[in-house]
């Protein structure tokens, strides 16, 4: 099957207008200190749980759900926070529900991003749906969706992600053997971080590159750099693209490094020193700051002030979670059945400075 790409000369992003390329390096940076500042809030003991973090990746989440049209499906896993941000969740919100506040998406009741948004189904707003943390389900889950999206007469496209790690899994192969039979909108987003948890990427698969996962399925595939935010754009796109005109399912390989452990209290020391070294010149917020510049999209003093934009951003919206309350004890049995709409998410979706 050949790759879903595009000609160079017709690259999507070559027709991106000034202002959406500002919003992408804004929303990851926004990606990046979001997560700084959960990372202070964890070393406080404020963060509830685990921490995840996409140090190094942020690029390629932002970028894969950047080429979704507003009311698509986006699925992302933890390391995905880049993903809900693009979307339209707001900071707090995210804030809230790591330290598990009364005032977040799940009331306190769970943690990190494991939590969804399901509007109206006359509704211009995106569908998010919430990872599990079975690795891998999430593929058959969007193809659930988009299936009954089609049936339903209003047809989404479905864009999920996925580590190495996950396409070992049954759930996986399963999601994609149906997607790939029935020709669902679904796209697949798989991330060669390297390493799945402490095992390398060699150890559990042979083929040579991870796109090749797509093979089984006679599914259209194709391996990008994924620390270049517009490579990761184009190819999704294109994806995204194909799923709309009912030419079936696709999977985009991102070539990108997890630059710190499976989760914060993780050192990672199974990880070579030279492989972290080689990465850290591959940044991809680095990378795409300096392509904007370069090519006149915008000065060095507006891409600083952007950056000054979203730290500002975040440590205001760390500070709104952190006054808030939690949850009240009385409160422990409300959200048991799906009839208690009181536990219904309340999710208030917003826009960047850069929206037209």
């Amino acid at each position: 099957m050949p790759p879903v790409t595009a000609p160079a000369a017709e690259r999507p992003s070559d027709t991106l207008p000034r202002n959406q390329l500002l919003e992408l390096y804004y929303y990851v940076r926004l990606t990046r200190d979001v997560e700084e500042r959960l990372a202070i809030l964890y070393r406080q003991s404020k963060v509830v749980g685990g921490l995840y973090r996409s140090l190094g990746q942020e690029g390629e989440s932002v970028a894969a759900a950047y080429a979704l049209d507003r009311r698509d499906v986006v699925a992302p896993l933890i390391r995905n926070l880049g993903a809900i941000l693009t979307r339209g969740v707001r900071p707090r919100d995210l804030f809230a529900q790591y330290m598990a506040k009364a005032t977040s998406p799940t009331r306190g009741r769970d943690l990190n991003i494991h939590f969804s948004h399901i509007p109206p189904p006359d509704s211009d707003e995106p569908i998010i749906v919430g990872p599990i943390s079975m690795l891998g389900d999430l593929v058959p889950v969007v193809a659930g969706v988009t299936l009954g999206a089609r049936m339903q007469g209003r047809p989404r496209v479905g864009l999920t992600f996925v580590g190495d790690g996950a396409t070992s899994t049954g759930a996986f192969h399963e999601g994609m053997n149906l997607a790939a039979v029935l020709k669902l909108p679904v796209v697949v987003i798989a991330e060669d971080n390297k390493y799945a948890y402490s095992t390398p990427i060699e150890m559990q698969m042979a083929i040579e590159r991870i796109d090749q996962r797509a093979d089984a399925y006679g599914m259209p595939h194709q391996m990008v750099d994924g620390n270049d935010v517009l490579a990761v754009y184009d190819a999704a796109k294109c994806a995204v693209d194909e799923a709309r005109a009912g030419r079936g399912p696709s999977l985009v390989g991102v070539d990108t490094m997890r630059m710190k452990g499976h989760a914060e209290h993780d050192d990672m020391r199974y990880v070579r020193p030279d492989l972290l070294e080689r990465w850290k010149t591959q940044d991809p917020i680095a990378r795409y700051r300096a392509w904007l510049v370069e090519h006149g999209h915008a000065s060095e003093r507006e891409v600083d002030d952007i950056a000054q934009m979203t730290a500002r951003y975040a440590e205001q919206e760390a500070r709104v979670a952190e006054e808030a309350p939690l949850p009240d004890p009385a409160t422990a049995a409300r959200g048991v059945y799906a009839a208690d709409a009181w536990f219904e998410p309340r999710l208030e979706l917003v826009k960047s400075p850069f929206s037209e």
